[in-house]
């Protein structure tokens, strides 16, 4: 039975939405937080194990100094205060996926305390996320529920379960109530994400690839009658795995919620859960609160130290951030905002980016990425990352156009042409015998034919009327199959034309 809601705009002056983001990020160490397996997205299911990793007895656990740094450097980003000491604590759930029935955590002592993200919005407005704390964890294994609808565990007859994953480090950043968001509450969840999954990808620790669990979000929503009063009960929607799910689940709530305090109901402390396929949150298991996991600082592990010094070690290693990257970009191409926004939403800054780098003018490369490939992307259901063309070949394209060898229209068949599979631009190029015409004499021979098939044509052009060159090229282009270029025909026109 589908819930009530309401709509957005009313539930949003009616109520005060207030948000909470706790995002997942697994970080691309090549091993586990405590232990050497091997980590790799995809492998052999049960194969990335040791003792630690199963929680056999009397193995021990050891950190991994990588994760730490990583730790220390999302701390630094995020403008937190990084801790001198802190300590790892155990974190007790039935956790079927995790092999010791624990989680190794860190609860009142985490690496990297409090601290805040600005993110940027649609109309470029600034709107700062405080941040709570950014902690180290090992992440749970993975269940397979077979039997059931979609992989669910409704209807499935068993389970299956791969520890690969168990024991993957994970930084979890746990925002404070975000206040304030208003009608803009998804925007900015939206915004938060992509500004942090950035960040992450810039720092080079994470791969930040949400559909492969890389990154993931537990959505925190609640709504209360003003920004006066306390804030309400919230519900957790957890692991939602991409940007859209998440925009789309902030609204959700805020509608059923809504509907649900319309009618004088209360509203349940609960997990929920995402369903892409009903575009709709369903109810989990009452919320438990952080007292009944029954924290305690463990045993096998001594406390962190990280000193002054070593932060300071960490600092020199800091790379650009994305934000301060992308105004120098903009400046270096000469882009408004709105362009250089375009270019962001679109996923496309690190691809026009290596293409210029490869040689291309930034205008070239923005046009082919944002045209030609862009409308085979989304015709695909992909991300422009993962269509089959480099940076290099959009370069080599470009340098074709420059040389003279492609006009505009024989390039794009080019790039069709890469995209499909078949080579290099160079190789379908030689393939397809795309090149332009550089025989002037074929070329002229053309020339001669168009204006003796349309005299009309030719007596204004004497005239100085120049509106109608366009149908000599177009003769000229269709007798070459696209093959001409339109200004070297455009000058023998004249040449002709003025005897």
């Amino acid at each position: 039975m589908a819930e009530k809601l309401m709509k957005f705009s009313e539930a949003v002056k009616k109520y005060d939405p207030v948000i909470g983001l706790e995002t997942h990020v697994e970080l691309c160490t090549n091993t586990k937080l405590f232990c050497p397996a091997h980590v790799e997205f995809g492998g052999e299911p049960n194969t990335q194990l040791t003792p630690v990793s199963l929680g056999l007895p009397g193995s021990l656990p050891v950190v991994n100094a990588t994760a730490v740094d990583f730790a220390i450097k999302l701390g630094l980003a995020l403008h937190c205060k990084i801790n001198e000491w802190s300590q790892f604590a155990r974190k007790n759930y039935f956790y079927p996926d995790m092999p010791r029935d624990y989680q190794i955590s860190q609860y009142d002592k985490p690496t990297n305390g409090e601290g805040y993200l600005d993110v940027e919005l649609d109309d470029g407005s600034i709107f700062r996320v405080p941040i709570e704390r950014a902690h180290i964890e090992d992440d749970a294994g993975k269940n397979t529920h077979v039997g059931g609808a979609d992989g669910r565990i409704e209807g499935a007859d068993h389970s299956l379960c791969d520890y690969n994953r168990a024991g993957v480090p994970l930084i979890e950043i746990v925002t404070k109530p975000i206040t304030g968001v208003g009608a803009r509450a998804s925007e900015i969840a939206g915004a938060y994400m992509r500004t942090l999954r950035d960040i992450v990808k810039a720092l080079g620790i994470s791969h930040a690839r949400m559909e492969q669990g890389n990154m993931r979000a537990d959505v925190n929503v609640s709504l209360r009658p003003t920004p006066d009063d306390p804030l309400g009960t919230r519900s957790e929607t957890k692991n939602v795995n991409s940007f859209r799910g998440i925009e789309k689940t902030v609204t959700y709530e805020i509608r059923r919620q809504a509907a649900i305090l319309d009618d004088g109901g209360e509203i349940l402390q609960e997990t929920r859960h995402w369903d892409e396929a009903t575009q709709s949150t369903a109810g989990g298991r009452l919320k438990t609160d952080a007292d009944d996991y029954r924290y305690f600082p463990d045993p096998d592990l001594v406390m962190l130290h990280i000193t002054p010094e070593h932060i300071e070690r960490i600092k020199a290693q800091m790379p650009e951030m994305p934000r301060e990257r992308r105004n120098r970009l903009q400046s270096e191409w000469g882009l408004t905002d709105d362009a250089m926004r375009d270019i962001v939403n679109a996923g496309a800054l690190d691809l026009i980016e290596d293409t210029v780098k490869a040689g291309a003018s930034a205008q070239g490369a923005r046009k082919w990425w944002l045209g030609e490939i862009s409308r085979a992307a989304n015709e695909q259901e992909k991300s422009l990352d993962d269509m089959p063309i480099t940076p290099a070949d959009v370069a080599q394209v470009e340098k074709l156009i420059a040389d003279g060898k492609l006009n505009d229209k024989l390039a794009k068949k080019t790039v069709l042409g890469v995209l499909a599979g078949e080579g290099t631009p160079a190789e379908v190029v030689k393939k397809h015998g795309y090149e332009v015409v550089q025989d002037t004499g074929a070329l002229e021979a053309e020339v001669d034919k168009a204006l003796a098939a349309n005299p009309d044509i030719v007596e204004k052009l004497k005239s100085g009327n120049m509106k109608p060159m366009g149908a000599i090229i177009g003769a000229v282009m269709k007798a070459t199959r696209g093959q001409a270029d339109a200004k070297a025909v455009s000058g023998l026109v004249m040449k002709k034309i003025k005897g």
